[in-house]
């Protein structure tokens, strides 16, 4: 019998005959498929009338199931023909497997309690903290050196809101010696400051001989934040733009080791963090005023780094771009930037120092790339 001879039903794979078919003694008959077969059973009904459709579903549903029986079962016994140690091979195999199900359980203990997505997190998580550790070490290796020879750094961390140079700035220094690091991040000037020369707020925090002074936003506020608030007059805002260059180079010239670090978070990732800053109890308190107007005052802000970046980079200083969509990789290469600024002792060599174009870019790539769109 052809299909056009059968009767398509309400259920999916499943035709019963038009009429009793002749060779089964003429008795209707049901045809489906599983996974791709044809399967003709007889249901031995001489009358249409007799045949249901719930009768010939439950039939196919039986039919199927023996089918994913009988090849579980026949399975190891092909094998078993074909290579008579293949039961120790498997027996070792399925061993191994429950010795393994037994070491994951005991560490993941009572996992299915947690959402899938926050333990895969959890687990990843685990992985980049090991792989950061390897560099970690050579911070650790560089602080030494500085620390020996009375060596100053300073590294400025800039980017826009939720953009990941808190988080970056804590697992850089995470192992470090505390004596020889300071973290700064300095707040609104005060009155008196405000009727002082600029950058002499951040001069006092100026990092001593052997120390490292990380700046979590810098003077650089003045080129972004500031002119887009009105914290500053548009007349201030341009002399601290011709100023900084030299300001910077009159730094490196005196010894200072000066990196800047700009991480550029897209605009759907700045937009995701915000979110989950609102969603998430525990990350409310990031949450400002400020961060409510980031994502509507965007392209004014892409205005501001594209003139910031062009205007003060500098061979002395120049600006070091880190895609920081992915916070892992970004601080990773962070790392790496401030790694190979210094030449210090012991240097693990087996480690990759190499940048990863992907997420290190370069002034002028970042640049070309704002000129296309203002998405970073």
């Amino acid at each position: 019998m052809n299909l056009s001879d059968f009767e398509k039903t309400n259920y999916s794979g499943l035709y019963i005959s038009k009429a009793a078919h002749p060779t089964f003694g003429k008795k209707y008959i049901a045809r489906f498929q599983y996974e791709k077969k044809r399967y003709v059973k007889v249901l031995g009904y001489t009358r249409k009338d007799n045949l249901t459709k719930k009768s010939a579903l439950d039939l196919m549903q039986k039919f199927k199931d023996s089918i994913v029986i009988n090849e579980k079962i026949e399975e190891p016994v092909r094998s078993n023909v074909v290579n008579e140690n293949s039961s120790n091979v498997n027996n070792d195999q399925l061993n191994k497997l429950i010795n393994e199900n037994k070491e994951l359980l005991s560490i993941l203990k009572d996992y299915k309690k947690l959402n899938p997505h926050v333990l895969k997190e959890g687990i990843q998580k685990i992985y980049d903290l090991e792989e950061l550790k390897k560099y970690q070490i050579e911070l650790i290796k560089l602080q030494n050196y500085l620390e020996s020879n009375s060596k100053r750094m300073i590294i400025l961390f800039e980017g826009r809101d939720a953009s990941g140079k808190g988080g970056a700035i804590r697992r850089m220094t995470r192992y470090m010696n505390n004596k020889h690091y300071r973290i700064v991040a300095l707040g609104k000037p005060t009155e008196t400051q405000r009727t002082q020369w600029f950058f002499q707020r951040y001069i006092e925090h100026f990092p001593r001989g052997g120390e490292i002074v990380l700046f979590d936003r810098s003077w650089y506020n003045r080129a972004m934040v500031e002119p887009i608030f009105g914290f500053c007059t548009k007349e201030e805002h341009e002399i601290f733009m011709e100023d900084v260059v030299n300001f910077e180079q009159d730094l490196v010239r005196q010894g200072m080791i000066l990196i800047k670090l700009y991480f550029s978070v897209s605009k759907e990732e700045q937009k995701r963090r915000f979110d989950r800053r609102i969603e998430d109890p525990l990350r409310q308190w990031k949450f400002s005023e400020v961060d409510m107007q980031a994502q509507d005052l965007w392209d004014e802000f892409s205005e501001k780094k594209y003139e910031m970046l062009r205007r003060t980079t500098s061979r002395s200083a120049p600006w070091n771009i880190v895609r920081s969509d992915d916070k892992h990789k970004a601080r990773l290469e962070a790392m790496k930037i401030i790694l190979n600024s210094v030449d210090y002792d012991g240097r693990n060599y087996s480690l990759d120092y190499e940048p990863n174009e992907a997420v290190n870019i370069s002034v002028q790539k970042e640049l070309l790339q704002m000129r296309k769109s203002k998405n970073y």
